[in-house]
């Protein structure tokens, strides 16, 4: 089960953290959409989660990359408190031991009190990596215009969403001094929660970046209205967040739509054109099948749905007064277009 290349580094890494060699059982996991190798491994009685990336060079698929970067900001993570104890890590050979967490449901309503805290929690940690020589926007904006470029639906559908992008990007702060140690990839299948503590895993795609970022991410599965999104940022700020922080939050969901809606039509139709007249799902409804895991995102025709489901939301989000104030406040902070 263990990859024939990897087996002597895994029984190095079991050697070094616990004294053996071996396990006394293994199973495969199959969450997530990464394209590591990861394992529930049983040693002396007790379960740990293994993973095993075969592929670190530069031409590795998503989260196989910086492995440096990755294992740094994990350990950052659970020296934090919100990530699992890390037992080994070894970023040249791509694998690591972790504690691994028995998950049990976390209902919506009280992810949504738990999340803000364990966000909090993780932005005030000392500062995580970089992502390298692009920023985190410049990798955004890339996706952006190849989705433009690549013309997946017509442009009577997608002319509205570059045009509030581009209004959006010129006014929203991409050199903010306060970057902060973020995870950037907070799908339910890396939000665990044990029956007692919240923790966050996969950290393949952490480095610093703008706490927004996260915030949104985190909301789009949990904030239906928003009341919920006042208690929401009340929990993170630590107190009522402001009419600037609250024009961020909304200009970022925007940002993050766009992104969304691009990389994952990208990806999903393989840059060919796809049928406009298919039928979208809500935005809540969708999210709240993926909350509850009813729904993968594994196959192309799921990921140009939930890009469509993005896409739609945004333009439905860009059409409102809210976002029209919203760029007017951060506009005027930062002395915008």
């Amino acid at each position: 089960m263990i990859p024939e290349a990897k087996k002597d580094a895994v029984a190095l890494a079991l050697r070094e953290a616990f004294g053996v060699t071996g396990f006394e059982d293994i199973q495969r996991l199959t969450a997530g959409l990464s394209a590591a190798h990861v394992f529930r491994i049983v040693v002396r009685g007790s379960p740990y989660l293994l993973r095993v990336i075969t592929s670190t060079g530069a031409a590795a698929g998503p989260g196989q990359g910086d492995q440096t970067r990755h294992f740094a900001c994990m350990r950052q993570a659970a020296e934090a408190g919100v990530a699992p104890r890390v037992w080994y890590s070894s970023a040249s050979e791509g694998i690591s031991i972790t504690d691994f967490v028995e998950a049990r449901p976390l209902p919506r309503t009280e992810a949504l009190a738990r999340l803000p805290v364990v966000l909090q929690a993780l932005h005030a940690s000392p500062p995580f990596p970089p992502l390298g020589a692009a920023s985190h926007f410049q990798v955004m904006d890339g996706f952006v215009r190849r989705f433009e470029a690549a013309k997946i639906l017509p442009e009577s559908e997608t002319g509205g969403l570059f045009a509030g992008y581009a209004r959006v990007a010129s006014v929203y702060p991409r050199h903010d001094s306060e970057m902060v140690s973020s995870h950037n990839d907070l799908n339910p299948t890396n939000i665990l929660f044990d029956g007692d503590r919240v923790w966050l895993v996969d950290w393949e795609a952490g480095f610093r970046n703008d706490r927004y970022v996260d915030l949104l991410v985190v909301a789009n599965f949990l904030v239906t209205n928003e009341a919920e999104e006042a208690a929401y940022l009340r929990a993170y700020f630590g107190e009522v967040a402001d009419e600037y922080r609250r024009a961020r939050f909304y200009l970022m969901g925007q940002i993050l739509h766009t992104a969304y809606a691009a990389l994952c039509m990208l990806m999903g139709s393989g840059g060919k054109p796809v049928d406009p007249a298919a039928d979208v799902p809500e935005f809540r409804e969708f999210h709240d099948r993926l909350w509850a895991q009813e729904f993968s995102l594994a196959n192309g025709d799921a990921k140009v749905q939930y890009g469509r489901v993005h896409l739609h939301e945004a333009l439905r989000n860009m059409r409102t007064e809210r976002f029209e104030e919203s760029l007017r406040i951060v506009s005027e902070r930062h002395g915008g277009l």
